[in-house]
């Protein structure tokens, strides 16, 4: 196996194929990561969710960064990280347009609204599903592959 850098052609089709990533956050020093749906347009992940932690730590540090992967085999897979800024779109008419942008792009996707609108209980209390929409800025990408080898 041989592990190289993706181009970045090869990290943007990645990044267009992808639907489930993981979400890294951080607040006073603690890291915090979770799987989300995304979909990739231009230079924006968007993507859609409930408040709670990672809502609340994103609306503090708005620097993130998110994880994709395409594994077919311990020698044969793609990791893409993208660094960005957390941008919540609001219902506030200066976002309507990037909603939209945001549910067109999701709702192509089979289950995308989970699990923004899924029951979720906490500690025997169960959470209100106050949905929230956003994107991200993508700022930096980065990407490597394995690669089997003849032996």
């Amino acid at each position: 196996m041989i592990i190289n850098e993706m181009t970045k052609a090869e990290i943007n089709a990645l990044l267009s194929r992808a639907s489930i990533g993981r979400l890294a956050c951080s607040r006073d020093d603690h890291p915090y990561i979770v799987p989300l749906r995304f979909a990739y347009h231009s230079v924006f992940l968007y993507s859609f969710t409930t408040v709670g932690r990672k809502v609340e730590w994103m609306r503090n540090n708005p620097h993130v960064c998110v994880a994709f992967d395409e594994i077919d085999a311990t020698n044969r897979w793609q990791s893409v990280i993208v660094n960005g800024l957390y941008e919540e779109l609001s219902n506030d008419p200066s976002h309507v347009d990037a909603r939209a942008t945001a549910h067109h792009l999701l709702s192509a996707s089979a289950e995308w609204r989970q699990p923004g609108y899924t029951k979720t209980v906490i500690r025997d209390a169960e959470r209100p599903l106050e949905h929230v929409f956003f994107r991200i800025s993508v700022l930096e990408t980065s990407g490597h592959k394995a690669v089997k080898t003849a032996s």
